[in-house]
This record gives C-alpha cells, sequence and structure tokens, in this order.
C-alpha cells in the first residue's frame, strides 16, 4: 500500500522533522564507536527505528517493502538525519547502491530480500574489485561456472565494501570467456554464510575493518540469484553507477554537512575557553562550506534527474570528484584547527576526527580514482582530444 506522503515531499520533510525530534534518538547522536563493526550493528538498530516509524520505507516501490515515492525522498531523508545531528546510518551506503538495480533488473530478488534491508535485519556487500582488476571491470576473473539450476563460483574478491559484516554479497562474475570483457560478466547475489565463502577484513590505517577480502571456493549459488539475465552484468554495473555516484555523493555531503556544524561547534567551545584560531580558520571554514554546498548543488541536480526516471551518464563523474575534494578539504581542516588536540587527545571527539581522516585519504580512490573520473569527462562529457601516444 503507497503511503500518505508518497505524493507529497513537503509533507513527507515535515512529518519526519517532527518524528527526528520528538523521537529518542539520542544513543545514535555524537556517538564513538570502538569498531566498525559496532557501529554498523548500532546504526542498524537506528535503521529499525526509522523503519518502525515508515520513514525509511519512503522511496522504495510496495512491492519491495516500500511505501512509494523517489529518489527525493530518500535524498529528504538523509537531509533531515544530519539537520537533527544524526548519522546517516552506515547500512545506507550500499543500500543506495545495490538496491536500485536489484529492483530494475530482479523484481522478484528485490521482493524477497529487500525488505529485511529496510528493516536493518540485514545488509549487503558488493564485490566488484579484485587484485587484478580494479578499476577495469572488464578484465575480472572471478568465475561462476553453470551447473544445472546452479552457478558454482570460483576466484577472489578485495576491497569488498562492508564485506566483514555483510550478511549477503553481490557480485560481478565473469560467466563467459575471459576474451569477452564486459560482454561476459553477470551480477549474482550470494549468501555470505555460503559453504566455501570466506572473508579476511582488511584493516585500514585507522584501525577500522572497512572493506575486506573474500574468498569462493567452489561455492553454489542458485541460478535465481542471479541479478538480470547472464551476461547482463555490464549493465547491471553501469545502471548500479548511478547511484553509486548520485545517492552516495548527496549523502556523504549531508553527514559532512553535519559534522562541518560539530567542528564549528568545539571551535567556538575553544574559543569562548580563551582558546585562538588560526588567522586563516574563518576564511577556510567558509570555503569548505562552499565547497559542501557547490557538492549539494550539483548533486541535487542529479538526484532529480534520477528521480524523473532519466538515465544519468557519464556526466555524473562531476558528483564524484566533486564529493572526494569536499571530503579531503573537510577532514584536513579538522586536523589543521583542532591543532595538537587532533593528533594526541584521548576524546572520543578526537578519535573520530582521527579515523574520519584517515578514511578520507581514499576519497580519490574507492569507487574509481580521481584521474579516471576526470578522464571520463575529458573523454565523453567535454569531448577533449586523446593524449597524444609517446
Amino acid at each position: 500500500m503507497t503511503g500518505a506522503f508518497a505524493g507529497d515531499l513537503a509533507a513527507y520533510r515535515s512529518g519526519l522533522r517532527d518524528f527526528l525530534a520528538s523521537a529518542e534518538l539520542s544513543e545514535w547522536r555524537s556517538r564513538h564507536y570502538s569498531t566498525t563493526e559496532e557501529r554498523i550493528a548500532h546504526h542498524a538498530l537506528l535503521i529499525g527505528e526509522l523503519h518502525r516509524g515508515g520513514w525509511s520505507r519512503y522511496g522504495w516501490p510496495v512491492e519491495a517493502g516500500g511505501l512509494g515515492g523517489d529518489e527525493r525522498h530518500r535524498a529528504v531523508l538523509y537531509d533531515e538525519l544530519a539537520a537533527a545531528g544524526l548519522p546517516v546510518p552506515t547500512p545506507y551506503l550500499l543500500l543506495e547502491t545495490l538496491g536500485p538495480p536489484m529492483v530494475k533488473f530482479a523484481p522478484a530478488l528485490a521482493a524477497e530480500y529487500l525488505p529485511s534491508y529496510l528493516r536493518g535485519d540485514e545488509w549487503w556487500g558488493q564485490g566488484f574489485s579484485e587484485p587484478e582488476a580494479g578499476s577495469d571491470l572488464a578484465s575480472l576473473r572471478c568465475r561462476a561456472r553453470r551447473d544445472g539450476d546452479n552457478y558454482v563460483v570460483d576466484g577472489q574478491k578485495i576491497w569488498t565494501s562492508h564485506g566483514a559484516t555483510a550478511t549477503r554479497l553481490v557480485c560481478l562474475v565473469r560467466t563467459g570467456t575471459p576474451e569477452s570483457r564486459h560482454r561476459g560478466l553477470s551480477m549474482i547475489m550470494i549468501d555470505a554464510d555460503t559453504p566455501g565463502v570466506s572473508r579476511r577484513p582488511i584493516s585500514l590505517a585507522s584501525g577500522d575493518n572497512e572493506l575486506a577480502e573474500i574468498f569462493f571456493d567452489n561455492v553454489v549459488v542458485p541460478a535465481s540469484r542471479l541479478i538480470g539475465a547472464e551476461g547482463q552484468g555490464w549493465a547491471v554495473a553501469m545502471h548500479l553507477l548511478q547511484y553509486e555516484r548520485a545517492m552516495y555523493a548527496w549523502m556523504s555531503a549531508a553527514d559532512a554537512s553535519r559534522r562541518l556544524r560539530e567542528l564549528c561547534a568545539q571551535l567556538d567551545s575553544r574559543v569562548e575557553n580563551g582558546g585562538r584560531l588560526p588567522g586563516d580558520a574563518l576564511a577556510r571554514l567558509g570555503d569548505c562550506h562552499a565547497q559542501l554546498v557547490t557538492l549539494r548543488a550539483r548533486s541535487a541536480a542529479t538526484v532529480r534527474k534520477l528521480a524523473s526516471g532519466d538515465t544519468v551518464g557519464p556526466e555524473a563523474s562531476v558528483d564524484k570528484v566533486l564529493l572526494a575534494g569536499a571530503e579531503i578539504a573537510l577532514y584536513d581542516l579538522s586536523r589543521d584547527l583542532l591543532g595538537p588536540d587532533f593528533l594526541f587527545a584521548r576524546t572520543d571527539e578526537a578519535e573520530e576526527w582521527r579515523s574520519e581522516w584517515w578514511y578520507s585519504r581514499s576519497a580519490t580512490i574507492l569507487g574509481g580514482s580521481s584521474e579516471i573520473q576526470r578522464t571520463i569527462l575529458a573523454d565523453h562529457v567535454l569531448g577533449l582530444p586523446k593524449e597524444a601516444a609517446r
């Protein structure tokens, strides 16, 4: 059944804002987590609270456990969470990436599994990159061999987002010959507890296990778990990238805006207690805010395009480049303005800033490096001439 706010975005925003102001959600505000696993599990409880109120179900089709509406409802949710001083729950990062292609290419799977994700009962990992195939997905080697009503998967994935804790893994695998390149790829969902699946958390410089290495050894997966048809994996991946660029950028900008406000509050407290800030502090804070506003303006146009049903093409790489620059600027700013406290303080606040600073170092790499994004823009948007061979 379609919800009352599916066709009224302003009423949805107003109702959601009232809910976030009145609900007992303080345990998720300014909360520090000692591990990634603890953070994701606790954020999943916040998802459950939002689901019970019906607010997180908007923006998803009724057939998949939603209440109707479109991408703009989800964008409003992330905005209002950040405005209320709440984090955007970590599992939403891959819900935005993996949910839409499942709805489009595998509606039966979406109807069966997406409701559990929307409730916070489970979350998924994204298995694309391999040791010898990062940005060049067409050279993937992890193989899925058809065997009757099943596929048998063998190979390895690396840098798998949420791979250490995910209930299920959505993987891009090779069902054709190596020579078939992107035409021989398929997308499939694999339960993480299937015999033959093993995972090894990858500890980042911050000590957090944000990613994982996944090994598949004769893993049997029902053919009904295909997302799209066999050989359609590249089309599914390209559809997915629209959301990875657009919705991920929007929710990340909302979270970054919340963190900038929190940084300003910390600096205000320091000044009130007699502390001093560098002479260029206000100018740098203003510049960081301007970068976030620029990102949001660009990302808003992309979200509206998705909501209208239009295809978002290579121009979405602009969102990715702007996001990387804004995130690095924010966390470099926290390092510089918090001074010795950033490096040496043993408080939860300082630990959080340090952890986020370390993670922000990957902003220009994860999901396609900034160099690759700029090349996409140069080749497919601006039509610039190719660099001469040397």
